[in-house]
């Protein structure tokens, strides 16, 4: 089989990730990369070499890829990621999927239509660690709770009138990637669970940026879930823990690799497991997102984060920002 062709569109931090990612799998073969920047396009030329373009419709129309990662802000991203899924090409998007959520629906109306399928880059739903602890999960009956930490220093721009139309708040463009973790550790199989209820407070400090959240979400599944955000702390920390009957997992998510803690109910403290985890039953210890999307698009299947489903962690997410007490409707 040849390998497929890959593009990348926009070199900036987080389109390095998908070049790594694209270059240790063995079925893509990076074609091209664009980025208006001049020196961020000639250090991925000189990289990856690879031929760079100013304009993303020449290197579309020039390279002609199969799969194509659009790693643009988020305010850029609707109208190139249309335009990729109007032309047929598989896309992968970075997160967050729009400034807001009617963004993310049309981008999902498109790829709907298309011959193209569609991912989102919620990465942590194919961390390995994260597939093998939800595995035990499941085995256990699912997820009856759930929680995530994501906090931050100041990062300016971020969440700042610097990134005005550029981005949306930083639990949507940032940690938005806890908000799609409770949804996946609350969910089973290849569905996340539907956000139903959310009771959140909003506590931002005094500092442009400093944005706090806390929130809790009652799931479609039963689950209840509990986030914790906050910008202008003390430290960067990523964290999760999820329970089931007699089950407790705790992942430590801020370096990578993650580290899990399983621990089973015995005794009144509980047993951590000492057996590793089954990375095997779930892909592998060098399983990630561009192997799941080349996967499905081998097999014409649809990828786990798909832009329709993203519709509703932007909706979780905005409801969280804005504070929501009460059901969260469609």
């Amino acid at each position: 089989m040849s390998a497929l062709k890959a593009a990348v569109i926009g070199c900036g931090g987080h389109a390095q990730l998908h070049l790594r990612m694209i270059d240790k799998e063995p079925r893509l073969h990076l074609a091209g990369v664009a980025e208006i920047d001049d020196t961020r396009r000639k250090q991925a030329q000189a990289e990856w070499r690879v031929e760079g373009f100013a304009d993303y419709r020449r290197m579309l129309d020039a390279c002609k890829p199969d799969l194509v990662v659009v790693a643009t802000m988020p305010g850029q991203l609707k109208t190139i990621v249309i335009d990729c899924l109007e032309r047929g090409v598989h896309t992968s998007v970075e997160k967050a999927p729009g400034m807001h959520a009617d963004e993310t629906r049309a981008m999902a109306a498109a790829a709907a239509k298309s011959a193209g399928k569609a991912i989102v880059s919620f990465n942590r739903r194919y961390f390995p660690e994260v597939l093998a602890l939800r595995r035990m999960v499941e085995a256990r009956g699912g997820a009856v709770h759930c929680a995530a930490t994501y906090n931050k220093p100041l990062s300016p721009p971020m969440g700042t009138s610097a990134w005005h139309g550029l981005a949306p708040d930083p639990i949507i463009c940032d940690a938005i990637h806890h908000v799609d973790l409770l949804r996946w550790l609350a969910g089973s199989g290849a569905r996340a669970a539907m956000p139903i209820e959310v009771h959140a407070q909003v506590h931002d400090g005094a500092r442009e940026g400093a944005h706090r959240h806390s929130a809790l979400v009652r799931f479609d599944t039963g689950a209840c879930g509990v986030l914790m955000s906050h910008y202008g702390v003390g430290g960067r920390v990523q964290r999760a823990e999820v329970h089931a009957d007699d089950f407790s997992g705790y992942l430590e998510l801020t370096d990578s690799p993650p580290v899990v803690e399983p621990y089973q109910a015995e005794g009144a403290r509980g047993q951590l497991l000492a057996a590793p985890l089954d990375l095997e039953a779930v892909g592998g210890a060098d399983f990630d997102e561009t192997r799941h999307f080349v996967d499905c698009i081998l097999a014409d299947e649809e990828p786990w984060s798909t832009l329709a489903d993203a519709v509703h962690t932007m909706r979780l997410a905005q409801a969280i920002r804005d504070g929501h007490r009460g059901p969260l409707h469609e």
